[in-house]
């Protein structure tokens, strides 16, 4: 292989390094685990929900949303149940996902496995919003899609230094689904807007200074923090607020280190602010900035289809409730489902890790630009929205 070969080559994969988790996903996709997915435990005033795949990142699969929601709806009607515990195993991460290959393997041999699994994920992330006992995530390493969708909605989040959180899938033809369209264009200015449709990782104690954790606890604290909360007698939702407050004063890690994007923050505000994705590329583009240049570069790498979905996605759904906006995000994802960019995207992503395997391929990416799409292509034109967003 020639040296300029090579260096493509490596280019590519710098420009891929934040989304490289989808890899991951696709290895996870074709393993079945021979001990439980997800583990259901009573232990002292809780119920605890383990998932249970650390090998595998903790990746949601459809029988676990099954089980999870089914003992969800069990816990909230116990009487000697006062609140929810939910974790990942191991110390990689809280939830890395779903299943993306078997969506996409599914386009064209169980369509009915495509309805269900998003249907159920969203009806799950809707319970948990709307559960009557306390629902605390302990969301330790990675938390990204599908992990988000069954911590955010929850009414405690806890991070710890080791938090990473990201919703990456403009870079695989979706969009930051399991009620990003709700929580999302809530986070502070126009935070939640960036990090849509750039992928951007927040990292640590950024992850609770940027609004998705509801508190932080040092992660050789967690231990400690869940045994309290256990050992609790008949606790009100005072109770565990204070034992997670108390936690969460005490942490120390990071305390005074500055929010990553703190400097960035009125610009973000402003160039995100654009009603349209052109716009926004227009506004990175005239600042020239070193930051404003790398996410233009960012976002240039994302699906197009995509972004454009995004940034509708979270424009309505900033005025709709949360069960409006998983009603949305449900057609939305069936008409993505249906097209182009989700599927080529996952092939993508394949194609590039066996070329980081082999040094002997490149990823093909989608070729379509922005422009060619104009202002309504059609996963974005009103009469889908229409039907999306009614």
């Amino acid at each position: 292989m020639g040296l300029q070969r090579l260096c493509r080559l490596m280019s590519r994969f710098n420009s891929y390094k934040r989304t490289n988790i989808i890899l991951q996903h696709l290895k996870m996709s074709n393993h079945t685990d021979a001990a439980a997915e997800v583990l259901l435990e009573r232990k002292g005033c809780a119920g605890v929900i383990t998932l249970n795949r650390p090998r595998f990142l903790n990746t949601l699969t459809l029988g676990m949303i099954r089980q999870i929601y089914a003992q969800l709806k069990k816990w909230e009607q116990d009487p000697k149940t006062f609140l929810i515990i939910i974790k990942g195993a191991g110390e990689k991460a809280f939830c890395a996902g779903g299943d993306i290959r078997a969506l996409s393997e599914a386009r064209n041999t169980n369509q009915k496995m495509l309805q269900d699994l998003f249907r159920e994920e969203y009806i799950l992330n809707n319970a948990i919003d709307s559960c009557q006992k306390p629902y605390i995530a302990l969301i330790h390493g990675i938390t990204m899609g599908g992990g988000v969708g069954v911590s955010v909605h929850g009414q405690f989040r806890v991070a710890t230094e080791k938090s990473v959180f990201a919703m990456p899938e403009t870079a695989i033809g979706l969009f930051p689904d399991v009620g990003g369209g709700y929580f999302l264009p809530r986070l502070q200015g126009k935070l939640g807007y960036f990090l849509a449709l750039t992928g951007f990782r927040l990292k640590g104690r950024d992850v609770y200074t940027a609004g998705i954790a509801t508190h932080f606890v040092d992660f050789e604290k967690l231990g400690m923090l869940e045994e309290d909360l256990l050992a609790l007698k008949s606790p009100s939702k005072e109770n565990i607020a204070d034992v997670l407050e108390t936690y969460h004063a005490k942490s120390k890690t990071d305390q005074d280190k500055p929010f990553i994007l703190e400097e960035h923050m009125d610009k973000i505000n402003s160039w995100f602010s654009a009603n349209t994705v052109e716009q926004i590329v227009d506004n990175l583009q005239q600042d020239g900035s070193s930051f404003a240049l790398e996410q233009l570069k960012v976002i240039k790498k994302m699906s197009p289809t995509s972004l454009k979905i995004t940034l509708r996605q979270l424009m309505e759904g900033s005025s709709k409730t949360l069960p409006e906006v998983l009603i949305m995000e449900y057609r939305l994802s069936q008409a993505c489902m249906k097209g182009h960019d989700f599927h080529e995207g996952v092939r993508a992503a394949e194609a590039f890790e066996r070329c980081l395997c082999s040094l002997a391929k490149s990823p093909e990416v989608p070729a379509l630009l922005l422009s060619r799409l104009g202002e309504t292509p059609a996963m974005v034109n009103p009469a889908i929205y229409h039907f999306a967003c009614t």
